[in-house]
Parts: structure tokens; sequence; C-alpha cells
């Protein structure tokens, strides 16, 4: 029974925020039902965020994120685009963002009629690499 278990928590997916600075800085996460990367890219100076969630995303005039947690906020824009599962925020600004990873215990995602919650537990270290990335001179 203990060699089941182990291989359990061996096949089990990491859930880990992770950041990577190449081939743009990327913040990426995964869970059971979403998938979310914040990217920010030198050569455009753009910031972008993609939520893929397991049950799609219908279309939908507004989308939302609400943080809860040690500084809880709410960030909502019409501005954003839809595929199938996943849909993507890009702006030149993205500290409100970084802001609610870095600082709280969960994140949710939401429209009118679809929502994912994802938790934020370990992406404090992650979101620092990430700013220290997206400031980072060019050469």
């Amino acid at each position: 029974m203990r060699i089941l278990t182990l291989l359990a928590l061996v096949a089990a997916p990491a859930h880990a925020w992770e950041f990577t600075p190449t081939p743009v800085c990327t913040l990426a996460h995964s869970e059971a039902r979403a998938e979310v990367a914040v990217t920010y890219d030198h050569a455009t100076a753009l910031y972008a965020i993609a939520i893929t969630n397991a049950d799609g995303w219908p279309s939908a005039p507004a989308f939302s994120i609400r943080f809860d947690g040690a500084q809880p906020n709410t960030i909502s824009t019409t501005r954003h685009s839809m595929d199938a599962q996943t849909l993507t925020v890009t702006d030149a600004g993205f500290g409100n963002v970084l802001d609610g990873i870095e600082f709280n215990s969960t994140a949710t995602a939401f429209t009118q009629t679809a929502a994912v919650t994802l938790s934020l537990d370990g992406a404090a270290p992650e979101v620092q690499k990430f700013r220290a990335c997206a400031t980072a001179p060019i050469a």
C-alpha cells in the first residue's frame, strides 16, 4: 500500500508557481482545472495573462480577477480575448495583477458565466523573480 501511495505522489503533477526568464519573462502555474501564464516581452513592452480553464470560457463582455488574502482586490476589463479554453488580457502595465498574485492566497478569474479559482501558495518568490526580469535592462 505504501508503494502505491508513493507512486501516486510521484506521478501527480506539480502545482508550484514557476518563473522562467526565456524566451520571455514567464510566471506559470498549473492546477487540475486551470493553468495560468503571466508573461512580459521586452520586444513589445507588453504584459499578458493567459488563463486556461478546463471547463472553457464562454463568450463574455467583461473579465475580472478577484484576489483574496492579505491585500484583496478585484481587477476588471473589457479588453480581453477568448478562445474555447483560454482567456487572455494584454496591457502595458500589470502592477495590480502582480501585487494580487504576490500578496494574496487565492485568485478567482471569472466572467458572468464561468469562474476558476487558483491557489497562490508559493507564488511570492516567483513573482519577485518575474518583476526583476521584466524591469531588467536589455543588452
